[in-house]
């Protein structure tokens, strides 16, 4: 299971540097992992509750952005996603950003500052009802919409972790993976609980 858990969820191919996609190297994935996660604020963004994790959005994101791995995220005009009303309660926001691999997206999420913020995620956001992350294969240079990342969060509430939508609890390897079995528990122990 050990040598399981290491192999590589995606594969390698080159791509041209004009494609505007950020290289690291002189490959990507020819599949790239997408990822959305929601959360309901305890008071809008303007209340002096919420000031803390305010004041740690232009940090995160950045740090987001030079991490490896990092391929896109979705945000507006200013720079953040915090004004894009994907859901219709005005409170939830959304978080979406595309990744070369999961191993990265793994090392962001628990392993990196990224973690201390997770930590207080009580302190603004409230418990949720029902599934707030998803993650799917999309193809190299795909930029995920607002509408695809909640028909997959729609998918993952009504039928759990599929190919289609899935989490790191059980992670699906990318379509062109000869091995299609999906990992379980690649995750690390959520520091937000």
């Amino acid at each position: 299971m050990l040598g399981r858990a290491r192999r590589s969820i995606a594969r390698r191919v080159v791509v041209p540097r004009e494609s505007g996609l950020r290289n690291e190297g002189a490959a990507t994935v020819s599949y790239q992992l997408a990822q959305c996660n929601i959360a309901r604020a305890k008071e809008p963004l303007t209340h002096e509750l919420m000031a803390g994790f305010v004041a740690r959005l232009d940090e995160i994101n950045s740090l987001a952005e030079g991490a490896p791995g990092f391929i896109w995220r979705l945000k507006d005009d200013s720079g953040d996603a915090t004004n894009i009303q994907a859901f219709d309660d005005p409170l939830v926001i959304v978080n979406m950003s595309v990744w070369e691999s999961a191993e990265h997206l793994r090392e962001f999420v628990y392993r990196s500052d990224h973690a201390e913020v997770m930590r207080q995620r009580r302190s603004w956001f409230e418990r949720f009802d029902g599934v707030y992350l998803v993650m799917w294969w999309v193809p190299a240079g795909h930029r995920p919409t607002v509408e695809e990342a909640r028909e997959r969060l729609a998918h993952r509430q009504q039928h759990g972790d599929s190919a289609r939508a899935f989490s790191f609890a059980k992670l699906y390897p990318a379509p062109d993976q000869t091995d299609r079995t999906p990992l379980s528990d690649f995750s690390d122990p959520c520091p937000a609980l």
